[in-house]
């Protein structure tokens, strides 16, 4: 999900009482904040981080303003995990309105053209969602937040330019009907990295006959987060009246977020050679491990190779 016409910077007020300025302090862990409608995921990342007082935060992964849900949000030591999880598989609840396409795909958009919808039964239209499951090439909205020169898309839209997006490949693993209400279907959509959700109700309205665009959208989990006790702004900052203290309690260690990574147990020596960013023989096979010091610590994440080899990706500081 990415950057659309809609996507400038919210009126929020720098001196809004629910999010003070705190004293900035370290801190490590995972938030997973549950983003509202209307907002950036930028902004929403910055009002976490200034909830609690943080010094160093990053999201894992944009939300357009339309949509809420999850979004992992990694303080201190766990931002260095972000990229791995930027990859992972996402599930989304969707919505979208058949009969009208708009230039951004979605309900925030200028209508471009309606059209009638043709008699469609649940099986006409769950063929049409299967053809778009599985390994695709999936062409991203103009609207978004992909770079071209350097200068985002959405901006050159904005400006009028001719704006052509680059196909690509994604992996759609499941899209599904949920329900259908006359012209408005919700969806079950579970994918890969890089993919537009707005770009799969797009292509099956053209596929309908009839267009369509996306009205909303949630993020229901993010691997390894199957099943998120999501916060949303607002409980945080009422807990922060409550208990300021308390905020770092409701943080998921790093490891929480290397759920799906083997664990790679060392001795004295070895967490000597792997906090120090050496090179370790090892006897795992091979992949991708988190290293751990004999007291339990996270010391690494790495990959050991085809000769037993195990070479550091990221070092954590001692927390």
């Amino acid at each position: 999900m990415g950057n659309r016409k809609s996507d400038s910077p919210e009126p929020v007020a720098l001196s809004d009482s629910r999010f003070p300025i705190p004293g900035f302090r370290p801190l490590n862990g995972i938030l997973l904040l549950d983003k509202p409608q209307g907002l950036s995921s930028n902004r929403a990342l910055q009002q976490a981080k200034r909830l609690f007082g943080a010094a160093k935060a990053g999201h894992t992964g944009s939300l357009d303003p339309l949509a809420t849900g999850l979004l992992p949000v990694c303080f201190g030591e766990a931002t260095k995990i972000a990229g791995h999880l930027l990859g992972a598989r996402k599930a989304y609840a969707a919505e979208c309105r058949l009969g009208i396409t708009t230039d951004t795909c979605d309900s925030e958009g200028s209508v471009v053209i309606k059209r009638a919808v043709p008699a469609l039964d649940g099986d006409a239209i769950r063929a049409e969602l299967a053809k778009l499951t599985g390994r695709i090439i999936q062409v991203p909205p103009v609207y978004s937040a992909l770079k071209q020169g350097g200068v985002p898309l959405y901006r050159r839209a904005r400006r009028g330019e001719a704006v052509e997006a680059p196909p690509r490949e994604v992996e759609v693993f499941r899209f599904e009907l949920v329900e259908r209400a006359g012209d408005t279907l919700r969806l079950h959509v579970e994918c890969g990295s890089g993919t537009y959700v707005r770009s799969l109700v797009r292509d099956l309205g053209e596929a309908l006959r009839c267009g369509a665009h996306l009205t909303a959208l949630r993020r229901l989990w993010v691997e390894p987060f199957r099943e998120p006790r999501m916060f949303t702004l607002d409980e945080l900052a009422r807990m922060r009246e409550r208990d300021a203290a308390g905020l770092g309690d409701l943080l998921l260690p790093i490891e929480a977020g290397l759920a799906d990574w083997a664990v790679l147990p060392l001795d004295e020596r070895g967490a000597d050679d792997v906090a120090h960013g050496r090179a370790l023989r090892v006897t795992a096979a091979p992949g991708r491990y988190r290293a751990h010091a004999p007291d339990g610590r996270l010391l690494a994440i790495g990959e050991v190779d085809a000769t037993g080899t195990f070479k550091v990706l990221r070092g954590f500081a001692r927390m």
